[in-house]
């Protein structure tokens, strides 16, 4: 991850403001208030703040951080510049302690707090469907979380090797395109079939393991094919999960290493964040300042309070 830290938009609040306001107003300042698009007056003088619109439509005030994650924020734009750059530029991630350092915010709640914002603006709320006629979309689960400790009679509380905390993550990968990661509370054919058929055109080519649940929501797909884990197979031809466990080894090397710990309540935010950078990675033409833009661009329409 290479950022040119001497661009203005880094340390000028203006060039900042202009940055942002180029991403989210392309064709003019746009009231958040009434949705009119460039029928705002800038208000100058020492009497206003920078970068302070007033609609003449209905008559409300706005700027770019109104109607977006970064709306009362106290924090400098070209901080959350940065914090937007730096973000969707790491493959694995940057901890909070990483941002309070590198953007020199005093506090490691505030720290936090910017990147679960920045992680909603990067949160695709209405994804399209993966796959389509002629592609294939692997799909797989995996366990986040660290073995449950258990009270063994005679020898006390024992970490229990192989156990999952319930933590359960289904993925689904369109092969050489975009993933859709869900956390789910269980792993049973209705749920399966309810998140493949909002999530995967029937059309496309399922790739999964052996496992049982996906068995039955397999069979309304153009063709499923399965590799057996369990005896050894990885890959048959053009039949395999590889892809999809790629992706789960950089969450989990994220999570681990970056992160250290994710809370339950928490989990999905992490997942949006991964899925945004992978959705959005070099192998598809967009580069570390793109999807940066990117990710301001899905800042809009979106709140996150600290509560």
């Amino acid at each position: 991850m290479s950022v040119d830290l001497s661009d203005p938009i880094f340390h000028d609040e203006d060039a900042a403001r202009t940055y942002f306001e180029g991403i989210r107003w392309p064709n003019g300042p746009v009231c958040p208030h009434c949705g009119v698009v460039n029928e705002a007056t800038k208000l100058e003088g020492k009497a206003h703040r920078q970068g302070v619109y007033k609609c003449r439509a209905c008559g409300e005030q706005f700027s770019v951080t109104v109607g977006s994650v970064m709306e009362s924020s106290h924090l400098p734009l070209q901080k959350w510049a940065l914090a937007f750059r730096l973000m969707a530029g790491s493959k694995k991630g940057i901890s909070a302690h990483q941002l309070m350092r590198s953007l020199g915010i005093g506090s490691y709640r505030t720290a936090w707090f910017l990147a679960h914002r920045v992680r909603e603006a990067m949160a695709d709320r209405d994804p399209e469907p993966l796959g389509g006629k002629g592609k294939t979309v692997e799909v797989d689960e995996t366990y986040i979380g660290k073995p449950k400790d258990v009270f063994v009679s005679g020898k006390g509380w024992q970490s229990q090797r192989g156990t999952a905390t319930k933590r359960k993550v289904l993925t689904m990968v369109e092969r050489g395109g975009r993933s859709v990661s869900i956390k789910v509370d269980d792993l049973t054919i209705p749920t399966i079939k309810k998140i493949l058929g909002a999530h995967v055109v029937l059309d496309s080519t399922l790739n999964t393991d052996e496992a049982q649940w996906y068995k039955e929501p397999g069979k309304k797909f153009a063709k499923h094919e399965a590799v057996n884990h369990g005896s050894g197979e990885y890959a048959r031809g053009e039949t395999t999960t590889n892809t999809v466990e790629g992706f789960f080894g950089i969450f989990k090397r994220g999570i681990t290493g970056v992160y250290h710990h994710c809370g339950e309540q928490h989990l999905q935010a992490y997942l949006n964040e991964f899925d945004f950078r992978y959705s959005n990675r070099v192998k598809l033409g967009i580069d570390d300042t793109e999807r940066a833009r990117r990710a301001v661009r899905g800042a809009a329409g979106k709140r996150l309070t600290y509560r």
